[in-house]
């Protein structure tokens, strides 16, 4: 078995997420701590205890998802199982953070703080109501970059994440984002809905955010990773920490090529992905890319034991 640690993005975080990996496994609940020391507050309370709509702030969410999957990752160190067992690592959106966290690329207090970073500034980078995001359902990604080139107008419409083969996400000015919804049908998509998302991500209305990642990723330290990341913005893996570097400032207002990120490495031989943390979206982006490959998701603590021996067997 040729094995990927995928790591989710925004959108997966529920309340509660990693608290039973945390009292189950001491490495876990070390992840959580080191994190709420790197910001200066009790961030797991929130996740544990806290409301809902304050979880899902970008700038709760980002560090929170990613806190979540470093205490999966650090269970199953606990049950005899390390990240050397993956041939790559990868990660959707922030997730790409976790993925780089994971494999020694950045350390966790650099990570939160950066993931804090990268959500207020994703946040403020556009007045809110002013920008917005959309799912295309049923169409190839040549026909959505059509549609939203046709539906611009002059306004910011971009691809922004090319998620599974019948699902692609676009983003950009709220009123370029309602035509991509009301012309979508027409051109032959099952549906297109708008997301509930406070900001337009990936697309060059966050170029500030960009701009902000730049200037913190001057100060943190980027080491070689121990396991190869594939990178959002260009579908395939890196190792070199300037270009990690550099790739990281691109992501932001780049698109997500989440699609073919996973037939990269399944055309590398990859044939079983496992999703370490919140949820199991990846999972079924993956089951559409990649039909044939073995898909796990290790989130909770009952998941680790059992991953670990699938493995190990």
């Amino acid at each position: 078995m040729s094995l990927a640690f995928v790591f989710p993005g925004q959108g997966a975080q529920t309340i509660g997420m990693g608290r039973d990996l945390a009292e189950a496994y001491p490495a876990a609940q070390a992840v959580f701590d080191e994190v709420d020391e790197a910001l200066g507050e009790k961030l797991s309370g929130l996740i544990w205890e806290g409301e809902a709509d304050e979880l899902t702030l970008t700038q709760n969410a980002q560090p929170a998802l990613m806190a979540t999957s470093l205490a999966a990752v650090r269970a199953l160190e606990a049950e005899g199982v390390s990240v050397s067992a993956a041939s790559f690592v990868a990660g959707h959106s922030l997730g790409e953070y976790s993925a780089l966290c994971a494999v020694g690329a950045i350390g966790l207090a650099d990570t939160a703080r950066l993931l804090r970073l990268r959500g207020q500034a994703m946040q403020s980078a556009v007045p809110v109501g002013e920008g917005a995001m959309a799912a295309v359902l049923g169409l190839d990604i040549a026909a959505v970059e059509a549609l939203a080139a046709d539906a611009a107008e002059g306004e910011v419409c971009e691809v922004a994440n090319e998620n599974d083969p019948a699902q692609t996400v676009v983003s950009g000015s709220k009123s370029a984002i309602d035509r991509v919804v009301a012309m979508a049908k027409e051109r032959g998509a099952k549906r297109a809905l708008p997301l509930p998302v406070s900001a337009p991500f990936h697309c060059a209305m966050m170029q500030p955010a960009a701009d902000a990642m730049a200037e913190a990723l001057q100060d943190v330290a980027i080491a070689a990773p121990s396991v190869p990341v594939v990178a959002n913005v260009v579908a395939e893996a890196v190792s070199d920490p300037d270009q990690i570097r550099r790739l990281l400032v691109e992501q932001v207002a780049g698109r997500v090529r989440w699609r073919s990120s996973v037939e990269w490495m399944a055309g590398q031989g990859v044939d079983a992905f496992w999703e370490l943390g919140a949820g199991k979206a990846l999972s079924g982006m993956i089951r559409r890319i990649a039909k044939e490959a073995e898909t796990r998701a290790v989130g909770t603590a009952s998941d680790v034991p059992e991953a670990a021996a699938a493995l190990q067997g």
